[in-house]
């Protein structure tokens, strides 16, 4: 025995198209506004000053500045943390410490903020021969690929890279400087 559905017999209603969920608009949102914050700035400004001011503490230190308020300055200035005066905080442990780190910090960053403009101007960069390059061999496809994949990727990632390495940062000047 065989059953047959029943099929409507009218006009049907057209449906709707679902709004979408407000969690993912909201971190779609701030994905792509994150580059373009005085925060990222700020943090990236660090970043770049942290190398320089260490090493240039390590001999003021050992003369006697107080290296350890101007660290924790630098700190509260550009990234927003309050970090506690005490008796034992010294300057030179921080500065000796927290070079190494803020080398490769400031490595990371250059690197991953001076790819952004390089690949998309790729074809002021490119030779003539682009059929080799990643998204060839075609000049359109190289340039697409070297834009989307190169310039906006890193754009919409080195600021989630940058607030990761400030926050180790942060640690480790807690950690000496209070």
């Amino acid at each position: 025995m065989t059953t047959t559905r029943d099929l409507p017999t009218g006009p049907t209603r057209p449906t709707r198209p679902t709004a979408p969920d407000p969690a993912s608009v909201r971190v779609a949102r701030r994905l792509v506004r994150e580059p373009f914050t005085r925060t990222t700035w700020r943090r990236t400004a660090y970043v770049l000053l942290a190398l320089p001011i260490d090493l240039a503490c390590i001999p003021l230190a050992l003369l006697g500045a107080p290296t350890a308020r101007w660290q924790r300055g630098l700190v509260r200035r550009f990234l927003g943390t309050q970090i506690p005066c005490t008796a034992r905080a010294g300057g030179l442990p921080h500065a000796l410490l927290a070079t190494p780190l803020n080398l490769l910090t400031a490595f990371i960053t250059l690197y991953g903020w001076v790819i952004v403009p390089m690949n998309l101007g790729w074809p002021l960069r490119a030779g003539d021969d682009y059929s080799r390059a990643w998204g060839g061999p075609t000049f359109a496809g190289a340039w697409a690929f070297h834009a989307v994949l190169g310039g906006i990727g890193f754009l919409l990632l080195m600021p989630w890279v940058v607030r990761g390495l400030t926050a180790v940062q942060v640690r480790v000047a807690r950690s000496l400087l209070s």
